[in-house]
């Protein structure tokens, strides 16, 4: 039988001493068998137990000598030992070297057909062991199983330290703590001295006896490092103060950059209205040569005429549309069983001054020329002149100041005047109603047909331009009524419905005027020739009118005094009729 020098477990064989050398001892933490000396290397445990229990190292020997010493010879066995070969840093021999490290060393393996090392071992029959070894002569291998045995404390201290080395006589050699490297003459003392240090660890480790023991002692705990966890409190709100206030000013510079894009998009950016625009247009064509410099001037000087009057120039006005598309039907489009028509309505375009944001006061301008010519409308308006846009900027101030929308006139800072910004249709009702002009507004907040279509808005403008020619007789096929052209708006632009085509199969047609079509379009109506290709641009199908709203703002007749200020005092929550 074989006994371990460690733990002093008897195993049969010797390859089965060694694999339980290996996986027991020599991969796991190495501790002593006898005190609790624990954390230690492999070498240091061997001198611990060679100095400190040298009896039970003397009875391991005894014990190991008599299972494995045969009385008929003088050697018993002879072992050598290789290691195995490895890719690690230690070098690519084709004999490996151990590189100290247990990952290197270890396994050990017995070859009996292997060549011989450098490390040999003879057990006599006395139990002694010869050791020749060229790495390091003070390490003996014990029972030919690779266990070394540090015969003094030289070769430790030059494992520990390998710039402190001791010179120490083999037989008086001082005893060495392997937790603080003190030396003692007698190992006694030394066991005394580890036994400290053990009580010393594990007097840190608290045992309670119930659960509110426990707790009252892991409270000392927190209550110890309270001051610590103050401190990383304070801190780590600090850090989220100033995160909060960085997303905060982030967030503000944010809000303020899509503030000031939204202000340039409809005119409220403070760069000018209609004249700077204008004038800015005009030297600009000067520079490309597009306009003389005299031309330039001229046309200043009308400019600044027609804004001191306040009359538009009308340079951009088409008159006779009405009458050329009356004309058309008669002689065009016989596929269509009725045609309404507004009654006489004034085609206005935008103007360079005007361009990308007057088609709400061109609509205006335009619905102005048909109540002109309306006899029921006539007498309540005092001017019979088209106002120019700076002028209509002006009425709808006038009108703010009378109290009518007040949330409007918040809106634009109650100042329209030297503007860019876009209206609609409640600035259009609020300029009918200071005209003493009963408005109506209805909302087709939502598609009512197939694909995102509007038919409920169609079947509305026919009902509101057939409301003047209501007899049991059939109607004609052109129908011209007395009532003014409709304000259509959506995102973004607004036209004027002028009137509504309904054809054969039913189906119905807008006819639309757009500020934004220029009057050379608008001209092409007048002539027979080209009065086909024209009306494409005034004719909307169904499928043309796709956007996710409109509003009509429609006339109903006139105010009386009464009537007007009750509107100014309804105004100040403006309503709209929803459809549907």
């Amino acid at each position: 039988m074989l006994t371990c020098v460690i733990c002093s477990e008897e195993i049969m064989l010797e390859e089965d001493m060694k694999t339980h050398m290996l996986f027991s001892h020599l991969e796991n933490d190495m501790h002593c068998p006898l005190c609790s000396l624990y954390g230690v290397s492999y070498d240091e445990l061997c001198y611990h137990i060679s100095s400190a229990h040298p009896d039970y190292q003397h009875k391991i020997q005894k014990s190991s000598h008599s299972t494995s010493c045969c009385p008929s010879t003088t050697i018993t066995s002879f072992t050598e030992i290789e290691y195995p070969q490895t890719t690690g840093s230690c070098g690519t021999d084709s004999e490996a070297k151990p590189c100290g490290s247990s990952s290197d060393s270890f396994p050990l393996q017995e070859r009996a057909d292997a060549k011989p090392m450098q490390i040999k071992g003879v057990l006599t029959s006395e139990g002694t062991s010869a050791i020749s070894s060229s790495v390091n002569p003070k390490i003996k291998r014990r029972g030919g199983l690779g266990i070394p045995v540090v015969e003094n404390a030289e070769y430790l201290s030059e494992q520990k330290s390998p710039n402190q080395k001791r010179q120490a006589s083999p037989k008086n050699e001082p005893l060495s703590c392997p937790m603080c490297a003190l030396d003692f003459s007698s190992s006694g003392i030394l066991q005394e001295h580890v036994e400290l240090h053990l009580q010393e660890q594990h007097s840190a480790e608290a045992v309670c006896s119930d659960s509110a023991s426990l707790q009252q002692h892991v409270e000392l705990h927190l209550d110890n490092g309270a001051g610590s966890s103050d401190s990383d409190a304070r801190l780590a709100w600090r850090l989220q103060q100033e995160m909060e206030k960085k997303r905060r000013e982030e967030e503000n510079r944010l809000e303020k950059e899509q503030f000031k894009k939204l202000q340039r998009k409809f005119g409220l950016d403070g760069s000018g209205g209609y004249r700077a625009q204008m004038e800015k247009t005009m030297e600009r064509d000067v520079a490309r040569g597009i306009m003389a410099p005299a031309e330039y001037h001229f046309k200043k000087v009308e400019m600044m005429e027609s804004l001191a009057s306040g009359v538009d120039d009308g340079r951009t006005r088409t008159q006779g549309v009405i009458g050329a598309l009356c004309q058309y039907y008669q002689t065009e489009c016989k596929d269509c069983a009725h045609v309404w028509l507004s009654a006489d309505t004034d085609h206005y375009c935008s103007s360079p001054g005007d361009k990308g944001w007057g088609c709400g006061y061109r609509n205006f301008q335009m619905l102005l020329s048909s109540l002109y010519r309306l006899d029921a409308f006539a007498s309540s308006l005092q001017d019979k002149s088209v106002p120019s846009i700076p002028r209509v900027q002006s009425m709808i101030e006038d009108a703010w100041k009378l109290g009518l929308d007040p949330q409007g006139a918040s809106h634009f800072n109650h100042k329209l005047q030297g503007t860019r910004a876009w209206i609609g249709a409640t600035e259009i009702y609020v300029l009918l109603t200071s005209l003493g002009i009963s408005g109506r507004i209805v909302d087709f907040h939502q598609p009512t047909g197939p694909g995102g279509t509007h038919p409920r808005l169609f079947e509305w403008v026919k009902q509101y331009f057939s409301q003047s020619s209501r007899s049991n007789r059939l109607p004609p096929r052109i129908i011209q009524t007395f009532v003014p052209p409709l304000y259509l708006q959506h995102q973004g632009h607004s036209r004027s419905i002028v009137g509504l085509e309904q054809r054969k199969n039913g189906s119905l047609c807008l006819l639309l005027l757009d500020p934004g079509s220029p009057s050379s379009d608008t001209m092409k109506l007048m002539s027979r020739d080209t009065a086909s290709t024209a009306i494409r641009h005034v004719r909307k199908l169904p499928g043309s009118l796709k956007h996710k709203q409109y509003q009509v703002v429609g006339v109903e007749g006139v105010l009386s005094a009464e009537e007007k200020q009750i509107r100014i005092l309804n105004s100040r929550t403006l309503c709209a009729e929803r459809i549907p």
